[in-house]
């Protein structure tokens, strides 16, 4: 019995698939989508980080407060927010630890900036200066104060 070539070469008669021209259209659609979804979904990440940043903040405001109901006073600028977590020199009433875990980085991996006495008429800021590190700036590179 003498087999035909398309039977050596494992194919069958009629056997049907996906032509070249249809996956190409598929991948063109596919291309398409994620053109669109993309930016969509990276612009969310530049928020959540701001959002990260803000809530961040909040906590050590509050945590600052605790140590000045505690102290009497806010850390100075040399304490910085390692007050929180350690005792600074010559304070008797000090509480803490403030925070139950250390004092995180901001989402950029750049450390906050304490400042006592604050500006715009607060007693201290803090400060994240977004994703470029430098003051000013826009979209996830704006500064997040208190």
């Amino acid at each position: 019995m003498m087999l035909n070539q398309a039977t050596r070469c494992g194919a069958r008669a009629g056997a049907k698939g996906f032509t070249l021209l249809e996956l190409l259209v598929v991948m063109a659609i596919i291309g398409l989508l994620a053109a669109y979804v993309g930016p969509k979904y990276f612009s969310q990440l530049g928020k959540s980080e701001q959002n990260v940043a803000k809530a961040q903040i909040e906590a050590f405001a509050k945590a600052l407060d605790t140590f000045r109901l505690d102290t009497g006073r806010y850390p100075t600028s040399a304490e910085g927010l390692a007050a929180l977590m350690t005792k600074p020199v010559n304070v008797r009433t000090w509480n803490g630890p403030y925070l139950a875990k250390e004092i995180p980085l901001d989402p950029w991996g750049k450390a906050y900036i304490y400042k006592n006495p604050g500006s715009r008429g607060r007693e201290f800021d803090i400060i994240s200066y977004g994703s470029d590190a430098q003051p000013g700036g826009t979209d996830s590179a704006a500064d997040v104060l208190n």
